[in-house]
């Protein structure tokens, strides 16, 4: 038998010290040296790193997260590479799989399970789901490149790797705490990014993910006009350089033109985008809020159900846990009630409710409904 791979942990930090005992609590029996490159934190996170072993480097910030990214896999010596941020987790049982999951592999990139949660509070029900390139094969050339929002240079290294069904999902669940409204207001992460990214808009051959991220970070304030323009951008930038636009960029499209209630623009738009990503549960929600919106509730209906068909487990897109499941039922309670039917709209609040107890919108229209009709419910206090 072959002999277990060698795993390097890879991070880079700055005033962690919240969050970095978890992190390192999570693969400490998992990885055999931990890199750390500190980029000038005044709080214990020093400290922390290294009362697990860890080996701290020092390294001035050049307002390039991949630069700072690639320092450490200079001094990484194992067969692979795991990286991760201080604000994320691995589950502790899937970490002990993970070397006989490496043992053997002739592949030299793998995917894991990226949970992300969002909102005030941690809750399973809100969070998108997505496999993530976090584990790669040390020594082959992988670096990071983009000063922000770093990504793999999967294309020079794997130039054969055309398509992402090629690259395999372990079932290792890594979960991610900073898009949670704390981190992100606690931490000014807005101002920083945007300049970051705004510096690299200015440069004449930049990566159309440039627009895509800025987007993406006007979009978590609220400022959908910018958000529509950037995404757009993006998209027309990968379509001028020949490349399919990511779905994720569809995603955020039509989700921002439901979010300022333009059914009208994002119809019949959303059917082209599903065409060239039928299997994307996300799109067909949106088309299904769309078709609501503009009030054909029976083609709604009737898309739902092909979401609740589809489920959300195809994590290779960026998934809202909910979309294959209780956010469409919540809908078809809505579409059920425009159609009049209300039997059947409590039976669909309360399908939503049973996948997720603490689904508040089917709750209220539960309430609502009882407090208007003849229809009774028993609450779910689960």
């Amino acid at each position: 038998m072959s002999e277990a791979p060698k795993i390097s942990l890879c991070m880079i930090v700055k005033n962690e010290e919240e969050c970095l005992h978890k992190c390192l609590e999570s693969v400490k029996d998992l990885v055999d040296e931990m890199i750390i490159v500190d980029t000038g934190s005044t709080d214990k996170t020093v400290e922390i790193g290294k009362s697990f072993g860890a080996v701290v480097h020092s390294y001035e910030w050049q307002d390039n997260f991949a630069e700072a990214r690639n320092f450490g896999l200079e001094k990484a010596t194992g067969d692979w590479i795991l990286w991760m941020d201080a604000d994320e987790e691995m589950n502790k049982q899937d970490s002990t799989k993970l070397k006989e999951l490496l043992r053997g592999q002739e592949d030299s990139l793998f995917y894991i399970h990226l949970i992300n949660y969002i909102g005030d509070e941690l809750n399973e029900d809100d969070a998108f789901h997505i496999a993530h390139s976090r584990l790669f094969r040390n020594g082959i050339g992988f670096r990071f490149h983009f000063p922000i929002h770093e990504t793999l240079n999967v294309e020079e290294v794997l130039p054969n790797l055309t398509e992402d069904l090629h690259i395999q999902i372990l079932p290792v669940r890594i979960y991610h705490y900073g898009y949670m409204n704390e981190f992100t207001g606690r931490k000014n992460k807005f101002e920083r990014n945007i300049q970051l990214l705004m510096k690299e808009l200015e440069k004449e051959n930049h990566s159309p993910w440039i627009e895509y991220h800025l987007a993406s970070e006007f979009s978590r304030i609220q400022e959908h006009e910018k958000t529509f323009k950037f995404v757009n951008l993006s998209i027309i930038g990968f379509l001028e350089n020949h490349m399919m636009p990511p779905s994720l960029l569809y995603k955020l499209k039509y989700s921002t033109l439901i979010s300022i209630g333009s059914a009208e623009g994002a119809w019949p738009g959303i059917e082209k985008a599903i065409e060239i990503y039928p299997d994307y549960v996300d799109l067909h929600l949106y088309k299904g809020i769309i078709q609501y919106l503009k009030k054909d509730y029976k083609r709604a209906l009737m898309t739902f159900d092909h979401c609740l068909e589809l489920g959300e487990s195809n994590i290779r897109h960026l998934t809202l846990r909910g979309s294959g499941s209780f956010h469409a039922w919540y809908y078809k309670g809505l579409c059920y009630e425009g159609l009049g039917q209300v039997k059947e709209a409590v039976a669909a609040y309360q399908s939503a409710m049973a996948m997720a107890g603490n689904h508040a919108p089917a709750k209220e229209a539960l309430e609502k409904l009882s407090a208007t009709t003849k229809v009774s419910y028993t609450p779910n206090n689960k």
